[in-house]
């Protein structure tokens, strides 16, 4: 049998969107059933939903129906659409403290930071490494409640995937390293990417949206059989 196709996906996108969230499950599952068949290394790249977003942060159903102009029941179809597709990819959006009846408000927050920690992690410990730090970013937001925007909370969160705190908390003020996120942002743009997640596979492939894990199945598959034909190698193994 022959080794499996090597690829990398990049992912454009922010802490803040449940989307992203969602669209990594189905990637997840996606990447399960190709396992022997396709291997691929998963990079996190930098978006700003909000970038604007004052550290102080904005009550997020306030921010949405501000922002997109709903209603609070238009609000609440679309959260209840959104939590049952990602129930299905296996992502979970609801707040999980232990007094669930006091919860703290969902918030939306300024995502800058938490970007040039990833963008940090990445150079620092590698893709998996980055990517525990991302999923945990994720549970810090939608199953914490905790504030994004707060360099202590920040730290403590890279503490927890084992990156040394004190090296992030440079990391967090280094001008090279914000430099590097917003060429990132920009590059984005220069995509073509206006909403996120934006997969880029092998940094030409791109596949949109929160998709389903057999689009992300076939979508694979293509690519891998043009990389191999681009190489001159055979297209079925």
């Amino acid at each position: 049998m022959s080794a499996p196709d090597q690829l990398t996906i990049d992912i454009y996108s922010d802490v803040m969107c449940p989307w992203c969230a969602i669209g990594y499950g189905q990637l997840t599952k996606a990447l399960d059933e190709l396992g022997g068949e396709i291997e691929a290394q998963v990079r996190w790249r930098p978006f700003e939903l909000n970038p604007d977003m004052p550290e102080t942060g904005e009550e997020q159903e306030a921010h949405l129906q501000r922002k997109y102009r709903r209603s609070a029941e238009e609000g609440a179809k679309i959260r209840g659409q959104m939590r049952a597709i990602a129930e299905g990819a296996g992502v979970s959006l609801a707040y999980e403290g232990e007094d669930a009846d006091n919860a703290p408000p969902a918030m939306m927050w300024n995502t800058r930071a938490c970007h040039v920690l990833l963008t940090w992690a990445l150079e620092q410990a590698g893709p998996k490494v980055q990517t525990e730090l991302k999923l945990a970013l994720f549970a810090a937001h939608f199953n914490q409640r905790r504030n994004l925007s707060d360099r202590d909370v920040l730290l403590d969160i890279a503490a927890s995937v084992g990156l040394h705190r004190e090296a992030a908390k440079a990391a967090l003020s280094d001008e090279t390293l914000i430099a590097a996120v917003e060429a990132e942002e920009r590059q984005a743009w220069d995509l073509n990417i206006s909403g996120v997640p934006a997969m880029i596979v092998n940094g030409k492939f791109m596949i949109p949206g929160a998709q389903a894990p057999d689009v992300y199945v076939n979508a694979l598959r293509r690519v891998a059989m043009k990389e191999r034909e681009a190489a001159g190698e055979p297209s079925s193994s």
